[in-house]
């Protein structure tokens, strides 16, 4: 059953299709994620990516004449019985690496209280990620899903892609309702074969099967990005609200001066973490967490210094 997400609001706005055309406001919006995740791969994010997701290996590149101070170890003694010439090996790194973002844009991912909904933020961290990949010549894929999966773009490469995904993160509407994790990570098992690196991002404020988790943990590098709003863990002492369930859209009037409420509110939330991160830890799924309205540069670079000193 999903917590009941409060939107501080009198009514829930109408969930909207995707429009087919790209708005200049949209558009503005891709723009302006994709230049700051530009500046944060460039200055900090980068060689992090880099030296924690390696590659597979690396492979011949060529043979080059040898130059005085080449290390004599990488000297090509076959070429050199050939042609009486030192040559020195080259090789190239062997990538070959799949980054999927499988994002939740399901009805929660709009509610809250702060003026950056939660869709915003994920699309943000998913553009400095997705940019970081493709920097490395690493191939980006895409999974949006609510209470189905919803759209699957295939992994690709190039700067172009990376604004494609953050376009579609950014446009996306629930398309059927509540949220089925296990669904998305089922989808996923079947149609992405090959072994990636999947970045799950919701703010996990339901219960989902086990199994399905474990599964794609078996297939895949799987690593859970929460994207929290402030409300989602902790009511504020603001009155009588009315404040609506983000998924089912139904009113419901609540006092939110009575400590009892408030506090039963942020037990059910721990209770929802402390089950999700106990799985995580059995299954070696690393966290990434986030809110709405906090830099969340801070929990990214804790989390490369995290991989990097495990690898």
């Amino acid at each position: 059953m999903r917590l009941r997400v409060p939107r501080l609001r009198r009514r829930p706005p109408a969930v909207a299709a995707p429009a087919d055309d790209l708005t200049p406001e949209l558009l503005a919006r891709v723009r302006a994620i994709e230049l700051r995740a530009r500046r944060l791969v460039n200055t900090l994010f980068l060689g992090e990516y880099h030296a924690v997701f390696r590659s597979r290996g690396i492979e011949f590149d060529e043979l080059r004449p040898y130059v005085p101070g080449d290390d004599v170890r990488a000297l090509d003694w076959n070429a050199y019985a050939r042609t009486g010439e030192p040559f020195i090996r080259r090789y190239r790194e062997d990538r070959d690496l799949t980054v999927i973002f499988a994002v939740d844009v399901s009805a929660s991912q709009f509610a809250g209280a702060a003026p950056q909904p939660k869709a915003a933020l994920a699309a943000e961290i998913a553009a400095v990620l997705a940019l970081a990949a493709i920097r490395n010549n690493d191939r980006v894929g895409l999974l949006l899903f609510a209470g189905t999966p919803q759209r699957y773009v295939r992994p690709a490469g190039g700067a172009t892609h990376v604004l494609r995904v953050i376009r579609e993160i950014l446009r996306a509407r629930p398309a059927s309702p509540g949220t089925d994790l296990a669904a998305a990570l089922q989808y996923l098992v079947g149609v992405q074969r090959r072994r990636a690196t999947v970045f799950l991002l919701s703010d996990f404020l339901v219960s989902f099967d086990p199994a399905a988790l474990r599964a794609a943990a078996a297939r895949h590098d799987l690593i859970a990005v929460t994207v929290r709003d402030p409300v989602d863990e902790a009511l504020p002492d603001a009155g009588i609200l009315t404040i609506a369930d983000a998924e089912s859209g139904e009113l419901v009037e609540v006092d939110t001066s009575s400590t009892a409420l408030r506090d039963a509110y942020a037990a059910r939330v721990r209770a929802l973490d402390e089950q999700r991160t106990a799985r995580f830890g059995q299954l070696g799924i690393d966290e990434i967490r986030a809110v709405t309205g906090e830099d969340y540069v801070p929990a990214l670079l804790r989390f490369f210094k995290r991989r990097g000193a495990a690898a």
